[in-house]
């Protein structure tokens, strides 16, 4: 969090419960929901009063909704800006949003903004100007849910984090799984964490350690983790290749850039002429330059160069023009019958270059539309609806190498803003008929009007019954309702899952990246630790099972960032780590509220007590008691470790108890047996 908000900092609440929502239209009336969620206090601002609003019984939400221009002082002041940690300012127009903003700060030097706008420039002045600001274009957030939705259920995310990839993956497990019979704790290592386990016969459900260590992983079991994208070596692994392997590669490479470069420079009749055109006049000019320098020895070859030039540009009577008639006779007539034919020939190479010049010239709107890919056979992905949002899409697919084919509705679109991918355009039924619709993965429906939106799914289905749909709205009752006349689709309403970003960023966290898994939005957190926190003092393994979230990323002050930290780190001032969460996590860190630890773990006995003396160390590290603590714990075998530890903490302890010849047991405070 930044400095300017250190009064509301986590678990410290006393004057901070209070929030202000400016524009109560659908995003503002998800991001009021999502902020009861935390059992805040909400106040609205909008400017006319609707006649309906889109969240049932939306009103009792609300402390109070004000009617009136959230830039007028009067109305932010009825508001209670003074008493408010956070102003989320998401009305539709972007000059509203940025004036507010500007005037909030006025009033409340120390009140959270965040802002709806697609200003990256201006956001980035706001944010230095104002401190503690940030700025979300809620369209384009929810682009990597889409683009994630539409490669099915492996992928589920996919991101950037301070130079390195990692993604998020789904996966079924199968009898010749190499992950089979291992117990499910041995999934975290140094480049992976398990994120869920659900067994064959349960469903699917987004929640974090909902699954014990200790657990085999069997046939048909389904697993979710989070690792880098190095994780996988022996897939991607190359085989040494020799130097004759080398070059066959490297003409087989180089024969097949020559005949793409003749596909897409001469797939048009123009393009072929001018072609043959260029190379009979370089042969024309050296058989010209030849000749003259043969019938004329004296003459060196520039002279002859020059006067085939002279020919081809048509000034064959400057060259036998001025002649006297005996000067004629001493030429060969079939000198003179081809530098006639030269003249000829540079005559017609003059008018096919004003051709290909007049056709350039009307065709000059096209010239800058790069030359797109054919539509890809199978296994690619239809995007219709190329806006803001199906661009960005288009990108993030490009960017994870998938075959794709993007559709406008819109014949005039203009096609310069896309990256270089199959384009059609036209009706919908004529543009779904030519993208190979029956053999495509997934169809992505994301224009800008749902209604739309709707028309191409029914068509779609209509033309394809069996197709994967992903489907972009804004309403959550249609969302609703297409969901059970549209079986194999994937609903993903904009507004909700902006909101929860918004509402996330409300608290003073960075949002750097969210993705949906199994009906829910997880959100990548970042977090600096600040005085008076309540993550500060604890540790890795505390905050992720205490507040049920998973540290990805833990980074000291003036130190590089490690991926995956181990449970034992605690944090200080000034650390810096990324999570990800649920927005029920956030809610839980927030407030300060963990889940109870219960677990202890029981020393039985030392079978090597040179190597046992590392014992009271690895205890210590591992539940965070102090050092003298567990050196009188060993002393006084058997014992059981009074501090209380999660499930996860008190396997690994057993486990790493193990490894120095300590044997322990993991066991629950409260038995199911009693």
């Amino acid at each position: 969090m930044n400095q300017e908000s250190l009064s509301f900092v986590h678990g410290n609440v006393k004057s901070a419960d209070r929030f202000l929502v400016c524009g109560l239209g659908s995003l503002g009336q998800h991001c009021v929901k999502s902020l009861k969620e935390f059992g805040v206090s909400v106040v609205g601002i909008e400017l006319i009063q609707p006649p309906s609003w889109e969240i049932n019984d939306f009103p009792d939400l609300l402390e109070e909704i004000i009617i009136g221009d959230c830039r007028q002082k009067n109305i932010l002041a009825r508001a209670g800006i003074d008493r408010c940690r956070a102003a989320l300012i998401v009305t539709s127009d972007e000059r509203i949003n940025a004036t507010t903003a500007l005037i909030i700060r006025q009033l409340n030097p120390l009140t959270r903004l965040v802002v709806r706008s697609s200003k990256d420039n201006l956001n980035q002045l706001l944010k230095e100007r104002l401190g503690n600001f940030i700025a979300y274009e809620p369209t384009q957030l929810p682009a990597n849910a889409f683009a994630l939705a539409t490669l099915g259920t492996e992928t589920l995310g996919f991101l950037h984090l301070d130079g390195q990839k990692l993604r998020i993956i789904q996966r079924q497990i199968s009898p010749e799984d190499g992950l089979l019979d291992r117990f499910l704790g041995d999934l975290n290592t140094p480049t992976r964490r398990l994120l869920a386990h659900t067994a064959p016969d349960e469903p699917l459900r987004a929640g974090f350690y909902q699954w014990s260590p200790t657990t085999t992983i069997r046939a048909g079991d389904t697993i979710t983790t989070i690792e880098t994208t190095y994780q996988n070596i022996d897939s991607t692994r190359q085989k040494p290749s020799n130097s004759p392997q080398k070059l066959r590669d490297f003409w087989q490479k180089f024969l097949k850039e020559i005949q793409q470069f003749w596909q897409l420079s001469f797939q048009q009749q123009i393009h072929r002429v001018a072609f043959l055109s260029v190379f009979i006049i370089i042969l024309l000019v050296i058989i010209g330059t030849f000749l003259f320098h043969l019938y004329a020895p004296r003459a060196s070859f520039i002279s002859s160069l020059s006067g085939t030039a002279i020919l081809l540009l048509g000034g064959y009577g400057d060259v036998f023009g001025g002649s006297n008639p005996e000067d004629l006779n001493a030429v060969p007539w079939w000198m003179q019958l081809f530098s006639l034919f030269l003249t000829l020939a540079g005559t017609a190479f003059i008018g096919v270059l004003y051709a290909i010049l007049t056709e350039t010239l009307l065709s000059s709107r096209f010239q800058f539309i790069p030359n797109r890919p054919p539509v890809p056979q199978q296994n690619h992905i239809v995007i219709v609806g190329l806006g803001r949002v199906g661009r960005e899409v288009a990108n993030l697919l490009l960017e994870m190498q998938q075959a794709i084919v993007g559709v406008s509705l819109n014949r005039d679109f203009d096609g310069t803003m896309l990256p270089k991918m199959p384009l059609m355009t036209g009706n919908i039924e004529e543009s779904l008929k030519n993208v190979n619709l029956d053999r495509a993965k997934s169809i992505a429906i994301v224009t800008d009007d749902e209604i739309l939106n709707l028309e191409v799914a029914l068509t779609t289905r209509k033309l394809n019954p069996q197709s994967y749909l992903v489907i972009r709205t804004t309403d959550d009752n249609l969302s609703q309702q297409l969901s059970q006349i549209l079986p194999r689709s994937h609903i993903l309403g904009t507004n909700t899952v902006a909101a929860e970003a918004f509402t996330g960023a409300a608290f003073g966290e960075n949002i750097i990246y969210l993705f949906r898994w199994a009906q829910k939005t997880i959100l990548v957190t970042e977090y600096e630790i600040e005085a008076g926190d309540t993550l500060n003092g604890s540790s890795i393994g505390d905050i992720a099972y205490g507040y049920r979230v998973v540290p990805i990323l833990h980074q000291r002050e003036r130190q590089a960032p490690k991926l995956m930290p181990e449970d034992y780190l605690n944090l200080r001032i000034g650390d810096r780590i990324v999570v990800l969460a649920t927005i029920n996590g956030l809610r839980r860190v927030e407030q300060g509220r963990r889940t109870p630890k219960t677990w202890r773990v029981r020393v039985e006995k030392a079978f090597n007590r040179n190597i046992a003396a590392e014992a009271p160390t690895v205890i210590s590290r591992f539940s965070n008691c102090p050092l003298k603590t567990a050196s009188d714990l060993m002393e006084n075998l058997p014992a059981t470790l009074g501090a209380p530890l999660y499930e996860q903490q008190a396997i690994r302890l057993v486990s790493e108890l193990k490894k120095i010849q300590v044997q322990a047991l993991a066991i629950p405070i409260n038995p199911k047996s009693g």
